[in-house]
């Protein structure tokens, strides 16, 4: 092996290396939502702003990021997404409150919507051989499955043995050695053509999604109906809207809108938000079940976890072969109806019901994510020409992220509507005032009060989120029918396997 080709090789570790922070960083948090409640006294909404303020950073900036490193150079705005990424992360792990955390985690997003897309489009100078940089591919694809499936073990992992920062603080040495590695190893490359970058698209997307999501998050607190979450459920939605107008306006736009005419891309797209609304609004809430009600630690919680990402990757390695075989209208069907039964059984989840019912669900959960996913993604690539792949690519990826945040948003808003309103019926009368109002707002809070309202509040937890699962399930039922309606019954060729479907991103 001739040392041009050593450089290659380690190269691609570099990049894997980054994808792999960034990814991991997904699910990581999940497991630590209990910790992070007593630690920092956190309350629903701020727990559903650490998972968001990172998700909705990533997703908005994503096409962004893409652009910027396609004009200035990926290698640089690799290392800079680097640098922000590993910065923000020690300011997390730093955090003296759940204000500063959350800030830190949206710095974070920032970071990752940069890396992202680098590692992979790094690949092409890398590997100029299209048989090497297949392989490479394959590599890339599995780092980026197998650190959404190692999240919540190695959070727990860490939480076992150190304090809820070390989650955040281990992206800090990973990240070095990733710049380091880039400097020296990685060539730089950019897009001869020089497009600008659609900056105001980003701002409106952006400031767009933040206020809507807010709007949802904060509307159990504040009231569905107040000043503050109606102005910003009608600002979230202005800004969209004018985001739509703009890319049909602007020369270079941030995302060309006028894909969406494809029925095929659209309902491809679709599938993917809702899939990933579902599961990350479910893993918000059954990581806390696991832990607050099933009393298991971070640790056992995290394990637990891993028969979704078992049959994920099972069925994902499987996709390719049924979608040739059935034709992806049927797979994608298939696989988000039983991602949708998981839901379901979910639903029937009770004060008494333990592991068992959650377990069951898991496996469907990832079968049907394992099945729907890749083939949708493949759907999106395959709509596109070749020339387009970074495009469609690009949106796969927003869709994820995007879908990710409001599942975590709507769902995490709707158990605790159901959570706060089911515990003050349920507490018990001599219950102060103050610490019922303390408990409604934290499962954490209303378990350090004694077994007396620690019983009724797990049992009023538990039942909001059987609900809460059920208005998931029904989201998707939404998708079922868009791709059985959308999606051909056959591709014009065999389903491919491309970065985005291996590792099912």
């Amino acid at each position: 092996m001739s040392p041009a080709a050593n450089t290659r090789w380690l190269g691609l570790g570099v990049l894997c290396l980054a994808l792999l922070a960034i990814v991991v960083d997904n699910t990581i948090v999940n497991v630590a939502l209990p910790t992070l409640a007593g630690e920092l006294q956190a309350d629903t909404s701020r727990l559903q702003w650490v998972v968001d303020a990172y998700t909705l950073t990533f997703a908005g900036l994503l096409m962004a990021g893409g652009a910027l490193g396609d004009r200035i150079g990926r290698r640089s705005v690799l290392v800079g997404g680097l640098l922000v990424f590993g910065v923000a992360s020690a300011l997390a792990a730093l955090a003296g409150g759940a204000d500063a955390l959350i800030a830190a985690r949206a710095a974070m997003g920032i970071g990752a919507a940069f890396v992202m897309p680098a590692t992979l489009s790094l690949l092409v100078p890398l590997f100029p051989d299209e048989r090497e940089r297949a392989t490479a591919v394959g590599v890339w694809a599995a780092t980026a499955g197998i650190g959404v499936a190692l999240g919540p073990v190695v959070g727990g992992l860490l939480l076992e043995h150190f304090s809820w920062g070390a989650i955040f603080l281990v992206n800090v040495p990973l990240v070095a050695l990733a710049i380091i590695g880039g400097l020296r190893l990685l060539p730089e490359s950019r897009d001869p053509e020089q497009r600008p970058v659609d900056w105001l698209g980003a701002a409106l997307s952006g400031a767009g999604l933040v206020a809507l999501v807010w709007a949802v998050i904060e509307g159990p607190a504040d009231g569905w109906t107040s000043s503050p979450v109606l102005a910003g459920t009608v600002i979230g939605a202005v800004l969209l809207v004018a985001f739509g107008w703009w890319q049909t306006r602007t020369p270079h736009p941030l995302l060309d809108v006028r894909l969406f005419r494809d029925a095929r891309f659209s309902a491809a797209s679709t599938a993917i938000m809702v899939l990933f609304f579902g599961l990350f609004g479910f893993l918000f809430l059954a990581t806390q079940y696991l832990q607050f009600v099933l009393g298991l630690s971070p640790l056992s919680a995290g394990v637990h976890v891993l028969p979704y990402a078992g049959a994920m990757i099972v069925s994902a390695s499987l996709a390719a072969k049924v979608a040739e075989a059935l034709g992806p209208r049927r797979v994608v069907a298939l696989g988000m109806a039983l991602f949708a039964a998981g839901l379901g059984v979910a639903g029937t989840l009770t004060i008494d019901s333990g592991y068992g019912l959650l377990a069951i669900a898991l496996v469907l959960l990832g079968t049907g994510m394992g099945l729907a996913g890749t083939t949708a993604t493949e759907s999106i690539l395959g709509s596109l020409p070749p020339e387009r792949a970074n495009v469609g690519s690009a949106v796969n990826d927003t869709t994820r992220e995007l879908g990710g945040a409001l599942g975590v948003a709507v769902i995490g808003s709707v158990a605790s509507s159901l959570y706060s309103g089911a515990l003050t019926d349920a507490a018990p009368a001599q219950v102060p005032t103050g610490a019922l109002e303390a408990a409604s707002g934290s499962l954490d809070a209303a378990v350090r009060l004694g077994p007396g309202i620690a019983q009724a509040a797990q049992a009023a937890f538990v039942d909001a989120t059987a609900t809460a699962s059920l208005v998931a399930m029904a989201v998707v039922a939404v998708g079922v029918v868009a791709a059985w309606r959308f999606l051909p019954a056959a591709e014009p060729s065999a389903v491919r396997n491309t970065p985005e479907t291996a590792g099912l991103l």
